[in-house]
């Protein structure tokens, strides 16, 4: 046996009245429309996202690390923020 849940869903006015006819040009249910369309997209692979390429900005300049710091030490670090 299985088992239903009744549940409420809000749906565009124009949508409903769409899935309504296909239900009635098909003979079945609107409650069996929604859940093939449920059951089509939970069966559908997830979507990968668009990966993009990133650029990281590079500083140019001179300079660099100001004396005294330890770039492997993360207190000496830490102390150069807090001075």
């Amino acid at each position: 046996m299985i088992k239903t849940m009744k549940t409420t869903l809000d749906i565009q006015d124009n949508l409903l009245a769409n899935a309504k006819a296909l239900a009635a040009l098909q003979r079945t249910t609107l409650t069996r429309l929604v859940e093939e369309g449920l059951e089509m997209r939970l069966a559908a692979p997830a979507a990968k996202p668009v990966r993009r390429k990133v650029t990281l900005p590079v500083m140019h300049g001179k300079g660099g690390m100001r004396a005294g710091i330890d770039p492997t030490s993360n207190r000496s670090m830490l102390d150069a923020m807090e001075s």
